[in-house]
C-alpha cells in the first residue's frame, strides 16, 4: 500500500462555545463557516454544531490541522448578535464518522 505524503493528516477538534451563542444563529454560522472554508482551501472539513444544555455549543470539526485551526479562529467571532465568552478546544484522533458539516438538535 503506497500513502499519499502530500495528503495532510486529519484531525478532530471538539470546541465548547460559550457565551451568548443559542438563539442568535450560531450552529448555522458555524455550518456556513465550515462549508465557505471547504470550499476556499478545496479540502473537506466535517462535523456538526450542536446545542448543549448549560447554554453553551458543542463544535465538533475532522480536517487538516491548518482548516481546523481556521475554524477555531472563527468561532470566537461568531454571527452579529452571538456575544462569545469563551471558546474551549481539545484535539483528537478523527474518527472519519462524518460526510459533510451539520446542525445537529
Amino acid at each position: 500500500m503506497v500513502s499519499d505524503e502530500s495528503a495532510p493528516a486529519l484531525q478532530r477538534l471538539t470546541a465548547t462555545v460559550s457565551g451568548r451563542v443559542q438563539a442568535v444563529g450560531y450552529r448555522d454560522f458555524c455550518r456556513r463557516t465550515a462549508q465557505g472554508l471547504s470550499r476556499e482551501l478545496g479540502e473537506p472539513l466535517t462535523g456538526y454544531a450542536r446545542n448543549q444544555a448549560d447554554g453553551s455549543v458543542e463544535v465538533v470539526a475532522e480536517g487538516s490541522r491548518a482548516i481546523l485551526e481556521l475554524l477555531l479562529e472563527r468561532l470566537t467571532d461568531g454571527p452579529g448578535f452571538a456575544q462569545v465568552r469563551s471558546v474551549k478546544p481539545s484535539w483528537t484522533a478523527p474518527s472519519r464518522e462524518f460526510d459533510s458539516f451539520t446542525i445537529r438538535f
